[in-house]
């Protein structure tokens, strides 16, 4: 009998199959589809510390603008039966998830300051979040900011949440910091339990009639998983935190590929979106397959099999391989 199962974040999985953070969260249907389609454990869509600290900003506007005008200004004040501002439903759809399904459910909180904005941490986890995930997705533009200013701002962050709640908390990164393994290795002393590698930098195009900048969502390729597989395998047996592998994730063998250079979990998103929620389903039966074939008894016994921990020198061996691709024939005209 295969055994698929995991443990990430101190949660015992029953694969590395995670679907990670998106609008299809904001489902509660689609969490019990993708449950029952063999997802491990699901990644809630992000609540920003924009829609936390701007909505409280309004309330606190409705709350006391004209208060002093005369007695009848109480009657400016929202009906708090029906006012509902973003972060209490996110609370709300965190109990719902937790009481549709079995599997884990992890939270997912995107800023990037320090304040008290995230103190909704802790509200996250007495709604019933079993983790929760640390998104930092910032870009600076700054000129005057420097790498190491942007590494501390990150490294406070994480310290704030990790001292406000008792759960587990995996930090969800971009790859664009100078020395990869230097940051994850102070986020790992600092006690983040899990790095998901990496945030997906969805870039603006140029609208030349509008004259616009417009967002653009690309869904992920398998070729982006090659990225994410090097660091992991850099990485793994030198960090005591669990690593994730996101974005790149579309069918069996990535989720191999991942499980070989050190990973817990392989989280997919856009697989989902373009095959549809029944896709899990599909790529756990081959993984299953797979293993079989290839005679091994378990995920555990392939994570990190294929990493750098037994090089010496892994540097020497970057550069090695980086030479060999090259000599290598690859850049021949056809």
């Amino acid at each position: 009998m295969i055994d698929l199962s995991t443990k990430y974040l101190g949660l015992e999985l029953s694969s590395p199959l995670v679907c990670s953070s998106s609008p299809m969260m904001q489902d509660i249907d689609n969490i019990r589809r993708m449950e029952d389609a063999g997802a491990a454990a699901v990644v809630l869509h992000s609540l920003f510390e924009e829609q936390i600290t701007l909505e409280s900003q309004d309330l606190d506007r409705n709350l006391f603008h004209g208060a002093e005008s005369y007695a009848e200004a109480t009657s400016y004040f929202p009906d708090m039966a029906t006012y509902n501002i973003g972060p209490d439903a996110y609370l709300e759809h965190i109990r719902k998830a937790k009481a549709a399904v079995k599997i884990p459910v992890i939270a997912s909180l995107n800023g990037i300051s320090s304040g008290g904005w995230i103190g909704w941490a802790k509200r996250m986890e007495e709604a019933g979040a079993d983790a929760l995930e640390l998104n930092t997705y910032f870009m600076p533009t700054d000129l005057d900011v420097s790498g190491s200013q942007l590494e501390e701002m990150y490294l406070e962050l994480v310290r704030d949440v990790k001292r406000s709640v008792s759960i587990p908390v995996a930090v969800k990164l971009s790859s664009f910091f100078s020395s990869i393994p230097n940051f994850c290795a102070s986020l790992d002393q600092i006690g983040a339990d899990g790095l998901v590698l990496f945030n997906r930098f969805y870039q603006p195009d140029f609208d030349l009639e509008a004259l616009e900048v417009v967002p653009r969502l690309e869904l992920s390729s398998p070729q982006e998983l090659l990225l994410r597989l090097h660091w992991i395998a850099v990485m793994y047996g030198r960090l005591n935190a669990d690593m994730a592998v996101t974005g790149g994730v579309h069918g069996a063998t990535d989720v191999v590929k991942s499980m070989m250079s050190g990973a817990k979990v392989a989280m997919m998103t856009s697989a989902v979106l373009h095959h549809g929620i029944d896709h899990i389903a599909a790529v756990r039966h081959e993984l299953a397959q797979w293993l079989e074939t290839h005679e091994y008894e378990s995920i555990v016994q392939m994570q990190g099999s294929m990493s750098q921990r037994k090089v010496a020198e892994p540097a020497a061996f970057e550069r090695a391989n980086y030479m060999k691709v090259l000599r290598s024939g690859a850049w021949s005209h056809r």
